[in-house]
């Protein structure tokens, strides 16, 4: 029962995590509701799968897959491209199918060489200190303007809403720390749910929509044939280098979560990257966002102290299952957003001690400081750079400088691999 009961919580987290991206991408492509729930229904159970190949298969770790952020901003960029070199939005949408299929078959061939081993040894305590910190700092500004209630259609702060996602905050912090060893281990799902019935006690609940069937299965290639042009390809190659950027600094994470529990897999990233490939390819084919390794997942694992597979396989297959239940998807939608920002913050609060216990394997202080430094002040200077400044770019340039998390983590790698391969070579001058 315990083991179900983590599943479920497991569940309510990434589904509560992945909601949003479908419903933004729907809105700027202007999708009707019946193909904007079925871009729901795709993202959501390609996310399931996902999670679930790669806890057989693939890592073997609990760490759930979300709409990769990338995938997502270059949904956004070829929105704004249609009338421009697409004729209409469905056409955008069928370049981008062919942008994941491409995006799977170089994971894979890149796993077949094994180039995913030597990626991962360029992921030292000190890239994955500024990758965390990085990408804490970037989440932090959404997880704000969640918990205020701040959206495009309501602009200014909600009193009413911000006390409730800080009583919810409370709420899981106090939990997450209870003594009350259940407490502890449910308390996510706890949360949401309390917060849930608050939210719908002062009436600022979504409604639940009705559905009009019971089974639901998902749509191959949705918005037609996928389409390749040399601009998707090449920005499909050049993110995929991206994305396993993330893929690595989540699996690293949660080992060093999991060190006490788990032995170290030499064939992990391997796998992971095959994976990755069959997942992104996935994604192609249901016409979903594309999926990546959540790095919030250690957090997860930290707050909670669920540390089986066991119960992350279980979530993993209550998600597929209710992705094919339109009634219950609908119920589950209808969880106010605030609530998910205002649990995923608590979770990210752990994250940041999981990035300074980083910092304390780092051996050569010197170097990691010059590093650290550099990386951090232009990733997050990137993060406040406005969108618009960079319209004029290629749609693959936008996606790279307005991200400020990958910008600066790719960053770190090729200033402390600088920086070790001249050590190495004063160092053999001595000799």
């Amino acid at each position: 029962m315990r083991v179900v009961l983590s599943g479920l919580q497991w569940m309510m987290f990434m589904i509560a995590g992945a909601i949003a991206a479908p419903i933004a991408i729907a809105d700027v492509y202007h999708l009707t509701p019946i193909e904007t729930a079925e871009l729901i229904q795709s993202t959501i159970i390609a996310l399931g799968i996902a999670g679930f190949l790669q806890g057989i298969i693939g890592h073997k770790l609990p760490i759930h897959e979300g709409p990769a952020g990338l995938w997502w901003s270059i949904f956004t960029i070829y929105a704004s491209l249609v009338g421009v070199l697409y004729t209409s939005n469905i056409d955008a949408l069928q370049a981008l199918s062919g942008g994941m299929l491409i995006s799977g078959v170089l994971f894979i061939l890149l796993s077949a060489f094994k180039l995913m081993d030597k990626i991962a040894k360029l992921f030292t305590p000190t890239v994955t200190f500024i990758y965390l910190l990085l990408l804490i700092l970037q989440l932090s500004g959404s997880f704000m303007k969640g918990m205020m209630g701040i959206t495009s259609s309501q602009p200014t702060l909600d009193v009413r809403v911000f006390l409730l996602s800080v009583l919810v905050v409370c709420m899981a912090f106090w939990l997450g720390n209870s003594r009350i060893k259940f407490l502890q281990r449910f308390s996510v799902m706890i949360s949401i749910l309390i917060g849930w019935v608050l939210f719908a006690i002062v009436g600022n609940a979504p409604s639940i929509a009705q559905a009009d069937t019971l089974v639901q299965l998902p749509k191959l290639f949705p918005f037609g044939i996928p389409q390749f042009d040399a601009g998707t390809i090449t920005t499909a190659c050049l993110l995929t280098l991206l994305l396993i950027t993330n893929v690595i600094a989540s699996i690293r994470l949660m080992e060093s979560v999991m060190s006490e529990k788990q032995p170290i897999d030499g064939r992990r990233y391997v796998r992971a990257g095959f994976t990755s490939g069959i997942n992104q390819c996935l994604s192609g084919i249901l016409g979903a966002v594309g999926s990546v390794p959540i790095s919030g997942a250690a957090g997860f694992v930290e707050q909670t102290g669920i540390r089986e597979r066991r119960s992350f396989l279980i979530g993993c297959g209550l998600v597929i299952g209710l992705s094919l239940l339109p009634p219950i998807m609908n119920v589950i939608a209808a969880i106010p957003a605030p609530i998910g920002y205002a649990v995923t913050f608590v979770i990210f609060v752990k994250m940041v001690g999981l990035a300074f216990k980083e910092l304390k394997k780092v051996m050569h202080e010197e170097r990691t400081f010059i590093v650290s430094g550099i990386s951090l002040l232009v990733g997050v200077g990137l993060m406040f750079v406005p969108p618009s400044a960079t319209m004029h770019l290629s749609p693959v340039m936008i996606a790279i400088f307005n991200n400020g998390l990958i910008c600066g983590s790719v960053l770190a790698i090729l200033l402390e691999q600088s920086l070790l391969w001249k050590e190495r070579r004063e160092a053999k001058l001595m000799h």
